[in-house]
């Protein structure tokens, strides 16, 4: 696996983001690298409140979160469907992982990838041996919180501010899951990385005939190991790159980017961008200038 990616595809306005908080990518232990993207890391201190807005990959995060006022907690976060919209204030500290599309069923091969798309569930949900936080001796039968886990995970990762010690305490929960081995997971992140690369692979049927695949067996596929369909990463793909676009100088040419991402016509962009960012393209473009 390469080095963690530098573009800031599927942030909204990655600048001003940028500009509020300490956002960074670290690669995680060599024989976790087939099966991550990154780690992602984000600490903020904010005199005022700001929402933060992501369009997703295809990808599922495990995320370990610590909010002013609020206990930490670690949780699961399925593929994205939509824009995703946090708001940060006061102090914080976020502590990521990002799988690659079809890295995350090896950790948890309980479920289905699908079983997880558009859900977020506390950690225990995912991997049910963790360790939960001890029970009160007057009460030893109470459950815990449904979205704690033991402090014993929570703190070596949310509360060092050595990133180096983070990092760490991230490789050693996720080796501690030991991810099963499994060719199919190999096969589903191939496809994706194929098609996240491949400009012109825009139709499910002629990606699917190339593989030699039927596309009932690769939306199969897709649903048990990446959470989403083929189709559906397509134009995830072409509104990351559009987006990309959009935020670098000068105001692109709609028209013509629209026919490089495979669209049929510049209305079919415009309406797709919209549905997902919540603007226009010109309108994001301008808000940006």
């Amino acid at each position: 696996m390469a080095a963690p990616r530098r573009d800031t595809r599927g942030i909204v306005d990655p600048a001003e983001l940028l500009s509020r908080v300490r956002f960074r990518r670290r690669e995680p232990a060599p024989p976790l690298r087939p099966y991550l993207e990154h780690y992602w890391l984000i600490d903020w201190d904010l005199p005022q409140p700001y929402a933060s807005h992501v369009v997703p990959h295809p990808s599922v995060n495990v995320v370990f979160q610590r909010f002013e006022g609020r206990e930490p907690f670690g949780e699961v976060a399925g593929v994205g469907l939509g824009l995703f919209t946090q708001k940060l204030e006061g102090r914080g500290r976020v502590c990521g992982i990002q799988f690659r599309p079809g890295g995350f069923r090896p950790f948890a091969p309980e479920h289905a990838v699908n079983y997880w798309t558009g859900r977020r569930e506390p950690l225990t949900e995912a991997f049910p041996a963790l360790p939960a936080p001890p029970t009160s001796p007057s009460s030893p039968a109470s459950p815990a919180p449904p979205e704690s886990i033991s402090a014993t995970i929570l703190t070596p990762i949310l509360a060092p501010d050595d990133e180096d010690a983070r990092v760490t305490a991230l490789d050693a929960f996720l080796l501690n899951l030991a991810p099963r081995p499994d060719p199919r997971v190999d096969l589903a992140m191939t496809l994706v990385d194929r098609i996240r690369t491949d400009r012109t692979i825009r139709h499910v049927g002629d990606f699917a005939q190339a593989q030699g695949m039927t596309v009932r067996a690769l939306q199969r596929l897709f649903a048990a190991y990446v959470g989403v369909g083929p189709k559906w990463i397509i134009l995830r793909y072409r509104i990351h790159e559009a987006l990309e676009h959009a935020e670098a100088s000068g105001p692109p040419d709609w028209a013509t980017l629209a026919a490089e991402l495979g669209y049929a016509d510049q209305a079919h962009l415009v309406r797709d961008f919209t549905a997902t960012v919540g603007v226009s393209p010109t309108g994001y473009a301008r808000g940006l200038r």
